[in-house]
């Protein structure tokens, strides 16, 4: 509880003023309740019975260690005060009528100042409650790709959002109450001692065992929390993999079984609600009937001695204030619950807080310069988990060279391709630019110089020149029209009604295949790298798309080193170099004419694409 505590205080430490803005104003706002009843009896006192109120009675009702602090003269003052008081109320129906407004005076004081505490502490929750969320996401878009080849995107949604939001509720609503209400509880067991020490002790006797419900209902609710926040990421996953595979549902007549799925993992995201929703309110009415006992033990005291209390005033307050205090009480018994499922939340998300990547950047990153460079894969050894995936790939591609990789599904191409971009480290070997390992680069200057356009192309639910424009930010008008001419795609483009502000819609459903792919190379035109990497750029297109991405392509790739990934051996007949990987070692390299005349595994390849 104590780390949980300090991880929320780091992110609420900026909004620091506010909190303790929030904090005092919700101090204040608890102490009125237990003002606003000893107002009532005192007004009560003063109006209807001035002797139980004089000043000498106050004296004697205080502890002795109490009254001997108190200087004479402050004493002296409340005595003409209150003589003062009891004269105006006798001749002066105007000082009822002000002594009796005290009453909602306090009480509208009270409404302002819990208003106040809920604003201040409600505005810093949900700024530092942001910033976690920001944090969060910019570490996870930090992580390296294997993370999220393992992790399912709806549980990283459930614990962006959901988890968080369990969070700022503790950082805004409950810790209104935590400031509140032992204030409010202090006050009234302040004015209850004051008023009647020895019947505020009788009434206290059952206290202790308020606490036991709490106890035995704090477990079940923490065990339930855990369970709850993992099955949301469940239902999350439903839901993502529902919206994303929406095609293949339909095709395949799926609905009925997606719609029972959701249902199941629905079902007992109510069950867990139902079984918390108990563990929180159960305490409540226990402890309200240990209070009444209490009360209740507290008549029997006065039947026992066969005292007759006809201070109604004093006795109606004091009773009214014991009643009182099983509220905060209830209320804090109730927060320990929320507190045990904001820190099942949280833990999940410190959790992924705490992910280190595995690709660390440089004390001393150097300068990348890669036009002019080649770039080599040395004695790269590369391995997903236990699976080897690259054995001793030893490959140069000069500086403007067209370098095609080959060979079949799982041989390593599109491994090449992502230790290139760092994407991964291999497990030994190096890959450098210009005789400098990568991993002395930035990151981000490395991937800054490298253009990249993929077979599953992504484009983004935003307009058309947005989405060339990604390739470099900020790039005017003049540079995306032109990156577009050069990807054959303007002439498309133009004509959508509203041209380059056409939105494509969530995952361009609004466009073919082959207008996606020329974006995607607009984009990497815009983007001006000496690097592309090509993956199987024309692998899903028509002959037609493929024709016109193609000489789009052949645009792009001049004057760049180019590493190109292929199945469709047309595409690369002309490539400068090719290489040929089996089960992850190179086993050919050469000319398309070469490599064909050679009958090893590449005139194989060609055979079964153009002979079959």
């Amino acid at each position: 509880m104590i780390q949980f505590a300090k991880r929320l205080a780091f992110f609420l430490k900026p909004y620091r003023f506010r909190m303790g803005l929030g904090v005092l104003l919700g101090v204040l706002a608890g102490f009125m309740e237990p003002l606003a009843i000893g107002f009532a009896t005192g007004i009560f006192h003063l109006i209807f019975s001035p002797a139980d109120a004089s000043v000498p009675q106050m004296l004697a009702k205080l502890p002795a260690f109490v009254a001997q602090r108190i200087p004479q003269s402050v004493w002296d003052w409340l005595a003409a005060a209150q003589q003062a008081l009891v004269s105006d109320v006798k001749t002066q129906p105007a000082a009822v009528v002000l002594l009796v407004a005290i009453i909602p005076a306090v009480m509208f004081l009270r409404g302002l100042f819990t208003y106040l505490n809920n604003y201040f502490l409600q505005w810093a929750a949900v700024r530092a409650i942001t910033d976690l969320r920001v944090k969060l996401f910019a570490h996870l878009m930090n992580l390296p790709a294997g993370f999220f080849s393992g992790t399912n995107t709806g549980e990283l949604m459930s614990r962006i959002i959901n988890d968080t939001a369990a969070l700022q509720y503790i950082c805004g609503n409950s810790m209104a109450t935590i400031v509140k209400d032992p204030a409010t509880l202090v006050g009234l067991v302040g004015y209850l001692l004051w008023k009647a020490p020895q019947l505020t002790a009788i009434s206290m006797v059952v206290m202790p065992l308020c606490v036991i419900p709490v106890v035995i209902y704090g477990r079940k609710a923490r065990r339930s929390a855990g369970k709850l926040q993992t099955q949301y990421a469940e239902l999350s996953k439903v839901m993502s993999e529902a919206f994303t595979g929406n095609r293949i549902i339909r095709a395949y007549n799926l609905e009925p079984l997606v719609t029972e799925q959701f249902r199941a993992a629905s079902v007992k995201v109510v069950g867990l609600h139902m079984r918390i929703l108990r563990a929180m309110e159960t305490p409540g009415p226990l402890m309200e009937t240990f209070g009444a006992v209490g009360v209740a033990l507290v008549f029997l005291y006065l039947a026992a001695q066969g005292k007759a209390n006809r201070n109604y005033a004093d006795f109606g307050g004091m009773f009214v204030a014991m009643f009182a205090m099983y509220r905060p009480i209830k209320q804090l018994a109730r927060l320990q619950n929320t507190f045990l499922q904001a820190q099942a939340s949280s833990k999940r998300v410190f959790e992924l807080l705490a992910l280190k990547s595995a690709i660390s950047e440089p004390v001393a990153p150097k300068p990348l310069h890669a036009i002019g460079a080649n770039v080599h894969f040395e004695n790269l050894e590369f391995a997903y988990g236990e699976k080897p995936v690259l054995r001793g790939v030893n490959l140069t591609v000069k500086a403007g060279q067209l370098v095609a990789l080959v060979g079949a599904s799982g041989s390593g191409k599109t491994t090449l391709s992502n230790l290139l971009l760092r994407f991964y480290d291999p497990q030994q070997g190096t890959v450098r630019i210009g005789g400098t390992d990568i991993r002395e680069f930035a990151t981000h200057d490395l991937r800054n110089q490298i253009a990249v356009v993929t077979q599953d192309t992504v484009l983004f639910n935003d307009t058309i020149r947005r989405n060339i424009e990604l390739g470099r930010p900020g790039a005017s008008e003049v540079d995306i029209i032109a990156a577009a001419k050069h990807a054959h795609a303007h002439e498309f483009i133009m004509e959508k009604a509203e041209g380059y502000n056409t939105v494509v819609g969530e995952k361009a459903v609004l466009l073919s295949g082959g207008q996606k792919q020329r974006l995607a190379i607009a984009r990497a035109v815009i983007r001006n790298a000496p690097i592309l990497i090509l993956d199987e750029a024309t692998s899903a297109l028509d002959t037609e798309s493929e024709r016109a991405v193609q000489a789009a392509l052949e645009e792009l790739m001049q004057g760049r080193t180019t590493l190109c990934i292929a199945h469709r051996l047309s595409t690369i007949q002309r490539a400068d170099m090719i290489v040929v990987l089996d089960q992850g070692r190179i086993v050919e390299t050469g000319r398309h004419e070469e490599l064909v005349q050679r009958g090893g595994v590449y005139q194989k390849l060609y055979d079964l694409q153009f002979n079959s």
